[in-house]
């Protein structure tokens, strides 16, 4: 599997302290940042020693007493963010799209802040405001979900449909946070086994379709024959099982079946089956 460079977080910080160091020029946009998380913000270091916070902000022109900083604050166990200074951070912080609940963050590990501005800043366009209410209707939604589809897997996939494109639910329409009611309320279709097989043509992600790449997110385990490239592996579901099989051997009524290829007659669930370009 493709590596990635951090590992992203939603950290809550409602009511904590956090230590923010630094001239105001630079300190005071990741002042805001904490109040705006519910943070309580510190900027007296030997106070948030004392009483064990946990994570610090530093932003002083000097680029020395920011690594002195860096490194005293490090070694009091608090995780340590140098504005500017990747080499010097534990934690970067992304740019940052808002429909409360549903934030997305986007960040390059402190490589270009300014791009990752203006990726959000397009997202911004795309995303609607109503998005918010999605969540939170379907957040609400959650027992009479979980009552009409009580298998999980099933659950996931009734909700894949009615959100994707052209969906009844779809994400990106303003209308759909209307429709949540309306949607439960409808006629369940059944659910059942699905195995769709597709060879790649290439080991770039970015040849895959839109078809392509919409079912390996949806998949709930993805079967690989040959030598598949981590970077198209890395688009599907993070919780998707991941298993080598011979559909031959995992597929017909007579067919063996041997236990790396049993997840295949799991009910309810979408089995994607990548062959090598090669």
């Amino acid at each position: 599997m493709s590596e990635i460079q951090s590992l992203p977080l939603f950290h809550k910080i409602a009511g904590q302290s956090v230590l923010v160091l630094g001239d105001d020029g630079a300190a005071e946009p990741k002042r805001r940042l904490v109040e705006r998380a519910g943070g309580v913000v510190v900027d007296d270091q030997a106070r948030a020693i004392d009483e064990g916070v946990r994570i610090a902000f530093v932003a002083y022109d000097d680029a020395k007493a920011c690594e002195v900083a860096a490194i005293n604050l490090r070694c009091a166990g608090m995780l340590v963010n140098v504005v500017d200074r990747p080499d010097l951070c534990d934690f970067t912080t992304p740019s940052i799209l808002d429909r409360n609940p549903v934030l997305i963050a986007v960040g390059t590990g402190g490589a270009s802040a300014g791009l990752a501005k203006h990726l959000r800043l397009r997202l911004e366009r795309i995303l609607p405001q109503s998005l918010g209410r999605l969540a939170q209707s379907l957040f609400a939604a959650r027992p009479q979900l979980r009552k009409r589809y009580p298998d999980g897997a099933h659950r996931r996939r009734a909700i894949d449909d009615a959100l994707r494109e052209g969906g009844t639910l779809d994400a990106l329409n303003p209308a759909s946070n209307d429709r949540v009611v309306d949607w439960l309320a409808m006629d369940a279709k059944p659910q059942s086994t699905t195995i769709v097989e597709y060879t790649l043509i290439s080991a770039d992600p970015e040849d895959l379709t839109l078809k392509q790449a919409r079912m390996l997110g949806e998949a709930d385990t993805v079967c690989v024959k040959g030598n598949i490239s981590p970077d198209v592996l890395a688009r599907a579901r993070a919780d998707a099982q991941r298993i080598v099989c011979d559909i031959a051997k995992c597929d017909g009524p007579s067919a063996a079946k041997p236990s790396r290829c049993q997840t295949v007659t799991q009910p309810n669930s979408l089995i994607v089956i990548l062959n090598s370009h090669t």
